[in-house]
Parts: structure tokens; sequence; C-alpha cells
């Protein structure tokens, strides 16, 4: 550790040294509870007077009947969903079903959600499952527009966008040529047109290497293997193009100008096994210049890849040894880096060391310097590597040239200055690089500032991510949830405010404020092709064996509120919700049938379904509704 580090936030030895072990140990696979079963809140500086945390609580609470000041949209993990939570009171305010079955929504279930979802021939969903990581939104001037938020799916390499006016999925992409879909992140403009300053590409960085085309024959050659950026278009949610580079990609971020995008990389050495990924002194945070890999692509200067007709270009460093026509830039890193964040102002890149004590500092112009040949190396483009913590993972920024980094071994928040970094890397021993120091309980993983991903970084709030809970709350059995803990930085010094949960396993997240996601309490009937227009459109029509039954809604009642079915008959179900009323839900479920979904108001869905047994099965609305809810019933009756 640096002079300066020690002088300005010394660090309990102790606690370090215990959290480090038992890190270390559970790197080396040697220790599954990490040696964190006896941590108590004596040793962690995190325990004050009660009356000094009745005021930190008091920051982070919001009184009954007031609102939140932002929004987090929050990755799921391998639940395959997205979350969001109210800040700074940390409320679960909604579950957004992306890649997972959701009975109580019917994603997943209904005729709708399985077209996003994609089917076999069968009819039954491609994929059950899904690994959300990371959840970013679209932009418009460096700031977020409220239009899309889109999250990734590492298990089956998709890209799901959430729609911003009723934050549910509205399509999802499977990307051809890759596995470990990790880092995304969108463009914040355009860098073709000047005129175009929003969002028009959605980056997304592969991590593992597969084979290219990924067959038989190509499977022993590690010549064969490669990773793979790829761009989507953020509108038609097409695959335009795919860069083919070194190493494994982990985050991402972009410029604000729209020229580059950047992801951290590990394993620059191609290795397929663990002992063939680190022989390399350094890894790279790669850049990608977006306006030539688009001029190469427009040029014919691509291949394809097995079946797919996706064009790739080539980015690996031995093509791309010339800067003056250069598609990517290899900026040397210490090995094994996680995360790479931009600064709001968008002139510097931090991408942190994971392995090593030290983030890595880059400056945008440099970068873009390197490009035009006026730099001459890629390492020269670094302008600072300050010496932060050890297990440096994500960084956060308040606007006001601090940054904050989670210290995943540390198990702590540091906050350090980006300008007084650089000051030190030019000889300026005395510059005071970290500011303030924030034990976390325990092993943060991610870390986001409200608003820190655009230019209007406002330096309230930073959410530490935890991976580690034990001891925090009322034991549930071996699974715990996680902890979030929410972090007043306006200040100096860094406050802890409170903790609130989280259900295994969220990765990243954004905080946006609420201003800017302007929802809709209401859906447009006209929104679906199929809806129900009104009674006279009710009842049932057949064609051979096949049935489409049309239901409307209207509290508390269903027409039809019964129908006959014969044994056999294929159905599908279409409901329309006539209720115009806020918040105003039915739900719609049949005894015996494995039929469930909800429908809002004006909202259409509908399922398909085949009834195999004779009888009379009721159906009813499972979501309260009106004071005769349980009223709310009809039956379906199936003949011989």
């Amino acid at each position: 550790m640096t002079e300066d580090t020690k002088a300005d936030t010394p660090l309990d030895s102790g606690r370090r040294k215990f959290l480090n072990t038992a890190g270390i140990a559970g790197i080396a696979g040697a220790g599954a509870s990490l040696g964190l079963a006896g941590c108590n809140k004596a040793d962690d500086g995190a325990a004050t007077a009660p009356a000094k945390a009745d005021a930190a609580h008091a920051k982070g609470s919001v009184a009954a009947g007031q609102l939140d000041e932002y929004y987090m949209l929050s990755s799921g993990g391998h639940s395959g969903e997205a979350r969001i939570y109210g800040v700074p009171s940390g409320r679960t305010l909604k579950r957004i079903p992306v890649f997972n079955v959701d009975p109580m929504s019917g994603w997943g279930l209904t005729n709708e959600s399985k077209q996003i979802l994609g089917t076999k021939a069968d009819g039954s969903l491609k994929y059950m499952t899904g690994d959300t990581h990371h959840v970013h939104g679209s932009y418009k001037d460096g700031t977020y527009d409220g239009k899309y938020f889109w999250i990734n799916d590492k298990i089956n390499n998709r890209l799901a966008r959430i729609r911003g006016d009723y934050l549910e999925t509205d399509k999802i992409t499977e990307i051809p040529n890759v596995q470990g879909f990790h880092g995304i992140f969108p463009d914040k403009r355009d860098p073709v047109d000047a005129a175009i300053n929003h969002t028009t590409r959605v980056f997304c960085g592969a991590e593992f290497h597969v084979p290219l085309p990924n067959t038989p024959k190509n499977w022993q050659d590690g010549a064969h293997y490669g990773c793979l950026l790829t761009c989507v278009d953020a509108e038609s949610m097409d695959v335009r193009w795919q860069v083919r580079i070194d190493g494994n990609m982990d985050l991402c971020a972009t410029s604000y100008d729209g020229k580059l995008a950047a992801l951290n990389s590990y394993n620059v050495e191609n290795g397929l096994i663990f002992s063939d990924m680190m022989s390399a002194e350094h890894d790279a945070c790669i850049f990608f210049n977006v306006e030539r890999i688009e001029a190469a692509i427009k040029a014919g200067k691509t291949v394809t890849i097995g079946t797919s007709k996706v064009p790739v270009v080539d980015g690996t460093r031995e093509a791309n040894k010339d800067p003056k026509t250069a598609l990517t830039c290899y900026v040397p890193v210490p090995k094994n880096p996680h995360g790479v964040n931009i600064t709001p102002d968008g002139k510097y890149y931090v991408c942190a060391g994971k392995l090593s004590p030290t983030a890595t500092v880059i400056e945008h112009e440099r970068v873009l310097k390197w490009f035009a040949g006026d730099v001459k190396e890629a390492k020269e483009c670094i302008v600072a590597e300050p010496e932060i913590g050890l297990g440096p993972l994500h960084t956060g920024f308040d606007g006001k040239g601090n940054a904050y980094t989670s210290l995943f071994l540390d198990s702590q928040v540091v906050k350090w200055n980006v300008a007084a970094a650089i000051a030190h890397y030019n000889g300026d021993k005395a510059a005071k690089v970290v500011l303030d120091r924030l034990d976390v309980h325990y092993q943060p993983g991610h870390g986001y500032a409200s608003m820190g991903e655009t230019k209007e970084a406002d330096g309230k709030y930073f959410n530490s991510g935890n991976k580690f809970s034990k001891d925090r709350f009322l034991p549930v059995g071996p699974l715990h949830v996680e902890t979030e803990q929410l972090i007043d930085i306006s200040g100096d010094k860094m406050e802890l405010l409170h903790d609130h949960t989280a259900h295994p396993e969220p990765h990243d997240a954004i905080i946006v404020r609420r201003d800017i996601i302007k929802t809709k309490q209401i859906y447009t009937l006209e929104d679906s092709p199929i809806h129900v227009k009104g009674f006279d459109d009710t009842g049932v029509k057949r064609d051979g064996n096949k049935v489409t039954v049309r239901i409307m809604s209207v509290a508390p009642t269903f027409t039809p509120s019964e129908f006959v079915l014969k044994k056999g008959d294929v159905v599908t179900v279409v409901l329309t919700n006539h209720d115009k009323v806020e918040d105003l839900h039915h739900g719609f479920a049949i005894e015996g049938h494995d039929v469930n979904f909800i429908v809002g108001p004006q909202e259409t869905k509908s399922m398909t379904f085949k009834v195999e047994r004779p009888g009379v099965f009721w159906f009813y609305c499972t979501h309260f509704c009106h004071a005769l809810h349980l009223e709310m019933r009809g039956r379906m009756i199936v003949e011989a």
C-alpha cells in the first residue's frame, strides 16, 4: 500500500488479515464458508452509538405514503429475472419476469410471452432458465431517457429488452456464435451521425471461448476457439455485427461521444485451461472503434461463421497492429481485471484490478490519439494506477471527481479522487488519493452510484451489493438472502444508512431518478390485435377440435360465465380486462388444467391448452379485485 493511502485512511489490520485469509481460502477452494461464520459487529467499525444509527436510518427511510427518490433496476442472477427497488427505502417494488417462468403473471405460460421467449416446434419453451447479470438503460444527451432497459442471459446467450413505460419485457434476441454472454452496455449516442444523440446500439461481450464454428472437427484445436463482441440494434433487436477478439470479455462501458466501446478482458492468451490463462504478464482493456468497425463491414471486410449470416470482423491484436487502421486497441492492465466504468465527464475509464490492489485509469482522448497514430504505445493511454485496496471490482462516481470502488477481499467500499490519482502517478506524492473507507458486510461484488453511469451523476447514494449476509438478518436455513447496503456519499465521509435484503443472487444494477421513468398505469386496449372488443365479441368459436373462447372481465364478472367444450379440444382462451381503474387486475385460473395468468386494466392475454377429461372445472379470478372477488368465477364444462 502506498504511503499516502496509509496516512489517509488506516485500515484495521486485524480485520483485513482475517477477511483476506478467508477470501484467499475461498479462491483456492479450501474454505466454502469463507471463514465468516464467527464475524460479529464488534470488530468491524460498523457498530455505532444508537443515536447516530437512528439518524442514519432516518436518512434512508421513506415515510408511509411518500415516494422514493429513485428506482433501482437490478439483475436477479440465476432466477432469470430483473428486479426494481425503491431508493432510498430499499422496498421491493416489482420483480420483472424475463427469462424465467412466472405463474403469477403468466410469463412463459401465455401465448404472448411464449412468442417473445421462443418456443420449440411442439410449442414448449426453447429455454426454461436464464442468468441475468447486468441491466442498463437507453440514453439521450448522455443521460437516461427511460425508454428501454436491457438485460443479459449468460446461460443461453440472449439479450432482453424491457419497455420503460410498462416495465415489462417486450423482445428477446438470441446471439449466435457465443457462449457466456456477460457484459452489456448501450451506446450513449450514435457515433456515425452526430445529429443522433441517443442510443442506437447495444454492445454484448462474450466471456467464454468456443470453437468458431462450433463443430466437432474444431474441438481439439485451440486455434479455432475465440470470443466475439456483438452489436445489437436497439430498436429492431436484430444482431448487426460481431468482432473477434483475443481474451475473455467481462464488463462493458461506452463513451459519451459514441466513438468507443470498452470491455475489460482477461485470458488474452486465449487459453482453454486455467494454467494457460495465466501465462501473460498483463491482460487488457479492449477499446472498439465503432465507426471503423462499421466502415469495415460496409466495405465487405467480413466473414461469417457457420450457419450464421452475421458479419464478423477481425479485432485480434495480430490483425490490428497499425493504429491508423486498427479496429481495436488493447490497453494493458493487471491480470484478471474486473469491471470498467467511465467517469461522468467522459474523460476517463476506470478498470479495476481484482487480483491487483490497483485500479487503472485510462484517458479517453489518448485512446483516440492512439487510433490516430499520435500515441505510440497503447500503455501510454494509462494516466494513473492508484493503489486502493484488495479485490477491487466495480466503480461508481459522484459527479464531483470522486470514484467509489468495491473491494471484495477487504469487504469495503473505498472513496478515491481521480484527479489526485493522476497527479500522484505523475509524481506528486503529496496528492491525497484515498479519501475514505467504509466496511460493508461482507464480500461486496457490485456497487453503483445514483445516476452514476450518466453525465448527471448526483453524488447522493452508493449501493453496495454484498454476497454474504451472515449475522445481518434472521436465519432462514442454508440459503441466505444477500445484503444490499445503501451508503450516503453526499458528504466528505461515507455513511451507511441501512441494509435491505435481496433474494439470491443479484449482480449489477443502476439507480435512476424517478422523474425519468414515466410508467403507464393502464394498458392501451389496442396494444393487442386480438383484444375482446365488448360483450358482442365474447363466446366460443370452433374450428374442428380447435376452439377459441373469448372472454371479457369487468369486476366482479367474467362474460361468458360458462362455456362448453369436448374432450380432446385444443382451447385458446383470450381474456381482455375491460376495467379502467388503476391497479385493478384480474387473475384467470382454471382448476386442474395448469392455467394461470393475470390481466391488467385494458390488457389482453391468451393461453392455449388441451382438455383431456370430461367434467366441470371452475375458472376464477386469482387477483383480488372487488368486494365480490370470491364470487368472480365461472364453469368450463367438458363433455365426453
